[in-house]
């Protein structure tokens, strides 16, 4: 469900004054200093040293379209009794000193935030879409990850090291959805559905939760945006596994050695279960004894009103992720309830300062090697900074959709819109409805029907202070 926002006149300056003002609000980093540019760019001419070749094996990224912050690259092989991954990452620490100018800025920014009309980057663009990044048909520095994997998809042996790799292709999810598709997908492709659906029925099996939900997403779309719930495809998901089955490898190689940084969720509290469990009876989702919330939500129609108001509800049982760092004795609370298993962020390097840290850490376990001083010293600040950082982020992506909401209803108060109410107040005084068109997610006031079609009337859409606000009629 897309909607097209009309960009004539001043609507684009206007629209574009309001990212900046997001920007400024939020305290997002401006321009690179110019210590940290200057060591990007002695960074990207430095020799990597040596490490193992393995350029030969024909890599390809999966992204989506136009990007050149390339941190993944894959590469899938059939064994014969089962299936070998290779998994680069772009090997950021071999282009950052710590302690220096760009490490403090990376540290300052904790991830690359992404606006509708551009980003502000973890890393300067001459490293995080140049030199580290994975793009086709040059050879890069990475940290390749070898898993193997048996017959039903479960990993037996797991190993990273650092190597030169050089992708063949930067390929799309639409792309690799339609080659799939049209049947013509073979080799990495055919192998990526083939192993991406073995993990997904294990990360049922687990109690794992992949939440079938649209993401409301702000889209540049020529010299204007559009505003969309988009459904993602299942070679999202397919390629999603592989970073997870990654993360899930580096957090037990990370546990083994009493040493590292883990992405974590506790279990829900068991008021936020029992209501959920009420809500999903009330809006008829089927929930059976001994069933859990993963093999629940799996299959679940977001089209359907109330199967989408119960998705929305049952959020509450996700919320509180985090990271945990140690060094000695495994923290008690080490795993991740949607992943069901313990896990860590190692993927992202080039868009989020974590995986750096993760990834070497692994690297020295693999090769039986200590962990270098400098990274153990900073482990135990890495919490706060990307609880900071992500929040902020947060703040943003919600901000930018409450902002084109605003100016996409801004000359329609008083007007009427079919809407489905995803979620409702404890005291049933408002909530939150979903309109069918345009895709707008916002409070109306009221006693409103949790997962039923209502008519809504728009009260308030202010793009200065970015407030929607909708009353029954």
């Amino acid at each position: 469900m897309t909607t097209k926002i009309r960009v004539h006149g001043e609507v684009p300056a206007r629209l574009d004054e309001g990212f900046e003002r997001i920007r400024r609000e939020l305290k997002l980093p401006e321009d690179f200093p110019a210590a940290a540019l200057h060591e990007a760019e002695r960074a990207a001419d430095a020799d990597h040293g040596d490490r193992k070749d393995l350029t030969d094996l024909p890599f390809v990224t999966i992204d989506p379209p136009g990007s050149m912050d390339l941190d993944q690259a894959v590469h899938l092989e059939r064994l014969r009794d089962g299936f070998r991954v290779w998994y680069a990452i772009a090997d950021v620490a071999s282009f950052v000193r710590p302690g220096g100018a760009l490490d403090n800025e990376a540290h300052a920014r904790g991830e690359t935030v992404y606006l509708p009309d551009g980003k502000v980057p973890l890393h300067p663009p001459v490293l995080s879409e140049g030199a580290a990044s994975l793009l086709p048909g040059t050879t890069r520095p990475a940290a390749v990850w070898r898993i193997d994997l048996d017959a039903e998809g479960r990993t037996v042996g797991a190993d990273v090291q650092r190597a030169l790799v050089r992708s063949r292709e930067r390929l799309d999810y639409a792309y690799v959805q339609a080659a799939v598709d049209t049947g013509t997908a073979d080799g990495t492709l055919a192998l990526l559905r083939e192993i991406g659906e073995l993990r997904l029925a294990l990360e049922r099996e687990r109690g794992g939760v992949t939440l079938p939900t649209p993401e409301q997403e702000v889209v540049p779309d020529g010299d204007g945006y559009r505003l969309e719930f988009r459904i993602p495809l299942p070679a999202e998901a397919w390629n999603a596994q592989i970073s997870l089955m990654t993360g899930m490898a580096a957090a037990a190689m990370m546990l083994d050695a009493e040493i590292g940084v883990l992405r974590v969720l506790p279990p829900p509290r068991p008021g936020d279960l029992a209501k959920v469990r009420r809500v999903a009876q009330a809006l008829d989702v089927t929930w059976p004894d001994g069933a859990s919330y993963g093999s629940v939500v799996h299959g679940l129609d977001p089209k359907n009103p109330q199967q989408a108001a119960f998705l929305q509800e049952s959020k509450v049982l996700l919320r509180g992720s985090g990271y945990v760092a140690f060094d000695g004795e495994p923290p008690a609370l080490a795993e991740h309830t949607a992943v069901a298993a313990p896990y860590a962020h190692v993927t992202a390097p080039l868009r989020r300062l974590v995986d750096r840290y993760a990834t070497e850490v692994c690297l020295a376990v693999a090769a039986g090697e200590p962990v270098p001083a400098e990274i153990r010293a900073a482990l135990p600040g890495l919490p706060e900074v990307m609880a900071a950082t992500g929040r902020r982020a947060g703040g943003v992506e919600r901000a930018c959709v409450d902002l084109v909401e605003a100016f996409l209803l801004r000359e329609r108060v008083g007007q009427d819109f079919p809407a489905v109410v995803i979620d409702v107040d404890d005291r049933r005084t408002g909530g939150l409805v979903q309109l069918v068109e345009p895709a707008v997610i916002a409070r109306c006031d009221g006693a409103l029907p949790l997962g039923e079609r209502v008519t809504v009337r728009l009260a308030k859409a202010d793009p200065a202070t970015r407030e929607i606000r909708f009353t029954l009629p």
